[in-house]
């Protein structure tokens, strides 16, 4: 029930704030050479002449439809036009997931277990490294690394030129499992790996610490000592009994970095060429593209409150004292 209020909120701010946007977007599309009377006739065709207080509710009643509009440059439903960039956003998204997990949660883990060693001095630092890192900085650093000197991986884009596969999910990577082309399915993964890592490092960096803190917390309860005074394997004592009930908030900061990082990959997608929905954003923006705007920031909060509700459903499955 929450997430109505909060979309209804969202849809309003976004309204206010893109019409604070300075230019006029009729003006803006026929170009400097336009009379005030192709502009004015553009205007009240794009229903810019109105009242934002009735321009909002049209736009309102429209969006319960699941109408957002459409882009004033290209013409399209804008819904259209996010479905179509949503599969790009959402591969890059789950990439730079994948690696923050699977990089964070074991470091974490180690770092907690080897408390005040090197290896916990070496992490941490590196851990307020990738935090403190600008992504662009990072982005280009990797390209100009791996691109340009070593020669190792490609940029910009998703597949090289003359690489073509069969579109399925959108996606390049399942789509090249799905159709068994191997030569796809590498030169995906080879365009993937830079903007992945690009966007995953600061989440990486979140997880890491909150698992190192979480894990320390955790093996200082009475059942952790207790498994140890059992003679409990120590391995099994971490993973099975400290790691799990340590996984509590760890999930919590996963769940928010996803929904952060659907969101927030327009640096990224613009410095690499993804075609996403972040790169998108960045365009209509520049173009003024009001409908636009409003439908990318509108799905990139409600994947947000959905990814959170999941959360929160998904600390029953881990912790049986959590119940609803």
């Amino acid at each position: 029930m929450q997430i109505i209020p909060v979309l209804l909120g969202v849809s309003l701010i976004v309204f206010v704030m893109v019409r604070s946007i300075p230019g006029d977007p009729a003006q803006i599309l026929l170009g400097q050479q336009a009379t005030e009377e192709q502009v004015a006739a553009l205007r009240e065709q794009l229903g810019l002449n109105q009242p934002l207080f009735t321009q909002y509710f049209l736009f309102l009643r429209d969006a319960l439809t699941g109408d957002l509009g459409s882009s004033i440059v290209t013409g399209r439903p804008v819904t259209t036009e996010l479905l179509d960039r949503l599969p790009a956003t959402l591969e890059l998204t789950l990439a730079a997931l994948l690696f923050a997990v699977a990089v964070g949660v074991p470091v974490g883990v180690i770092a907690a277990v080897k408390q005040y060693s090197w290896v916990d001095k070496v992490t941490s630092v590196i851990a307020l490294t990738g935090v403190s890192m600008p992504i662009f900085w990072l982005a280009l650093i990797l390209v100009v690394i791996f691109t340009v000197n070593l020669n190792w991986l490609p940029f910009p884009g998703r597949l090289s030129n003359g690489i073509a596969i069969v579109s399925i999910t959108g996606m390049v990577v399942p789509d090249s499992i799905l159709t068994l082309n191997f030569v796809g399915l590498w030169d995906g993964i080879k365009h993937l790996i830079l903007p992945a890592v690009a966007l995953g490092t600061i989440p990486m960096a979140v997880v890491t610490r909150m698992t190192r803190s979480s894990m320390l917390e955790v093996m200082g309860e009475d059942y952790i000592r207790t498994a140890h005074a059992k003679g409990v394997v120590p391995w099994r004592v971490v993973f099975k009994h400290a790691l799990r009930n340590a996984m509590l908030p760890t999930v919590t900061v996963i769940g928010l970095q996803f929904g952060l990082l659907i969101g927030g990959a327009v640096i990224t997608e613009t410095i690499f060429g993804w075609g996403g929905i972040g790169q998108i954003a960045l365009e209509s923006i520049n173009r003024r593209d009001y409908a636009m705007i409003q439908g990318v920031v509108l799905y990139g909060a409600f994947f947000f409150v959905m990814i959170n509700l999941f959360v929160d459903v998904l600390y029953a499955v881990l912790d049986p004292r959590v119940r609803y």
